[in-house]
């Protein structure tokens, strides 16, 4: 049985939360105050994590840097602050994911079935697919393996979902795929999702492996159709 971790303070949305998602066959766990569902996130106990933003103690921001940078597992943030602004932040410190209050049974149970089973794949082929071979286009180099990421010869820090767009991107060099083809490629949900997530991550990995992020020469818009990565510069 799969485990969830809701930090929530509001008792009600919590219940909720945990009524949608123990009928679907998951163990369920609520926290209401931020500190202490930073602290039980941490114990690495659980297989997603659905955080809200507006806690007591600790935000949800504080909380989703402090997992990321500890343990990898889903984080799904649940929150009516979903301005673009608040999904840029998010996304920054290592969200996989928003969902917007009021939202269905269906989208709640959907979109945390899809973030569990996509990590396990990962996981999955982490350990077995040892044929992925490492990309080398001169300044920027990628091994599979060990999810490490150089640029000029500097290793950079991806999160889970920039690490697997810039690798899915370099692997099929020169090739245009449209938003919704890389969402439903990288996310996996795509009846459920927001094509703005990918523009997100897109803007996060130039900020990261572009000279001159403005300018891209690697990731490229083509207008109207999709984004490239770019095998010459």
């Amino acid at each position: 049985m799969k485990k969830i971790l809701i930090i929530e303070d509001d008792a009600a949305v919590a219940n909720i939360e945990r009524d949608f998602l123990e009928i679907s066959g998951f163990d369920v766990t609520i926290e209401s105050d931020g500190v202490k569902g930073m602290e039980r996130a941490l114990t690495g106990l659980y297989d997603l994590i659905l955080l809200d933003l507006m806690l007591p103690g600790k935000d949800g921001y504080e909380i989703c840097k402090a997992i990321r940078t500890r343990i990898d597992v889903p984080i799904l943030m649940a929150t009516a602050r979903t301005t673009d602004e608040d999904k840029v932040r998010g996304f920054g410190l290592g969200a996989d994911d928003y969902i917007s209050k009021p939202f269905s049974s269906t989208e709640l149970v959907a979109r945390v079935k899809a973030h569990i089973a996509q990590y396990e794949r990962l996981k999955s082929n982490t350990r077995l697919n040892t044929a992925e071979r490492e990309l080398d286009f001169d300044d920027l180099r990628i091994n599979p393996k060990t999810r490490r990421v150089y640029v000029r010869g500097k290793e950079i820090e991806l999160k889970n979902k920039e690490y697997e767009l810039l690798y899915f991107l370099a692997f099929n060099a020169e090739i245009v795929f449209s938003k919704e083809h890389i969402y439903e490629r990288i996310w996996g949900m795509d009846a459920y999702g927001d094509t703005k997530t990918v523009a997100v991550h897109i803007g996060r990995l130039r900020e990261k492996i572009e000279k001159d992020p403005q300018n891209p020469e690697r990731i490229q818009t083509v207008w109207g159709a999709g984004y490239r990565f770019k095998a010459q510069t």
